[in-house]
């Protein structure tokens, strides 16, 4: 008994329309198939480049944004803050380093950042004026 029904042919049609919506969204959240590591800029003077010794991590900054002063140097505890310290106005800005060397926020946990100091200007403007409270 394979008779198409009003109810397998509405059936078909949602999933059919799920299905390119979801596609959709992967082309835009994904961006390209190229790994990221594929830009020029990126790999610029690592020619021949096989280890990671001698890699710096991210460079101490400090500078005034949106007139909040945004602070940042590596710090020396380790664990999941990936061993970076960032500060608005004096107060410590939760950070933390994920394995594919984004970095994310207790403001913006759901976004990522190539750099802590993108990272500390996204909470600032995030902030909107609002005091950073500090974690308990």
């Amino acid at each position: 008994m394979s008779q198409l029904t009003r109810r397998r042919a509405l059936g078909a049609t949602a999933t059919v329309l799920t299905g390119l919506v979801l596609t959709g969204f992967a082309r835009t959240a994904g961006g390209s198939s190229e790994p990221r590591t594929a830009d020029p800029k990126h790999n610029a003077g690592h020619a021949g480049h096989t280890g990671h010794a001698g890699h710096e991590g991210p460079q101490p900054f400090s500078e005034t944004f949106r007139g909040r002063r945004i602070e940042g140097a590596p710090s020396h505890g380790k664990g999941h803050h990936g061993g970076y310290a960032v500060q608005i106005d004096g107060e410590e800005l939760h950070v933390m380093q994920n394995a594919d060397s984004t970095w994310v926020s207790v403001i913006n946990h759901y976004e990522t950042f190539a750099t802590p100091r993108a990272v500390a200007r996204a909470a600032v403007i995030e902030l909107q004026g609002s005091e950073l409270v500090p974690l308990a």
